[in-house]
């Protein structure tokens, strides 16, 4: 079975998503049945809803169950990289032609959430930042182009 490299902090949080989903359980079921006495079950549009949320939620929690149980969960304040870039980083960058500041976390597929600046260690900038050290330039190959960055800090939280 292929391991999926994940942070403690990420499965922490996918453990708290499950938990919640479970506790949706009962009360999907309760939904299901409120449905159900409603009467004939063909046109019950509350009953097709809460049987379609049933089976999103067990999906979900089946998918976490599964990703949790193939994570190696790695804590980054453990590796002794030094200023070097490895999985679990958070990378401070200046992207050279816009001048603009740029923050990412490099993390798991399974926790990767561009709007919350966590990159999937798969990603073209992931792959482009690993091994690079504090200082460096580099040219960062995306679907928008290359972007020329250059990492002004490396830090492990």
């Amino acid at each position: 079975m292929k391991r999926l490299p994940l942070t403690a902090i990420g499965a922490k949080r996918l453990q708290h998503e499950l938990d919640e989903l479970k506790a949706l359980r009962p009360i999907i079921v309760s939904a299901i049945a409120e449905a159900r006495a409603h009467g004939d079950l063909k046109e019950n549009a509350e009953y097709h809803a809460a049987r379609e949320q049933q089976g999103m939620n067990e999906a979900r929690i089946a998918q976490i169950d599964g990703a949790l149980g193939a994570a190696e969960i790695i804590d980054p304040s453990t590796l002794n990289a030094g200023n070097r870039i490895v999985f679990g980083a958070t990378v401070d960058l200046i992207d050279l032609d816009t001048e603009e500041a740029l923050s990412y976390q490099i993390v798991g597929e399974l926790e990767a959430d561009p709007k919350q600046k966590r990159l999937s260690i798969t990603s073209p900038v992931a792959r482009a930042l690993i091994g690079k050290h504090q200082g460096d330039s580099v040219d960062v190959v995306t679907p928008g182009g290359t972007r020329s960055v250059e990492i002004i800090a490396v830090r492990y939280s």
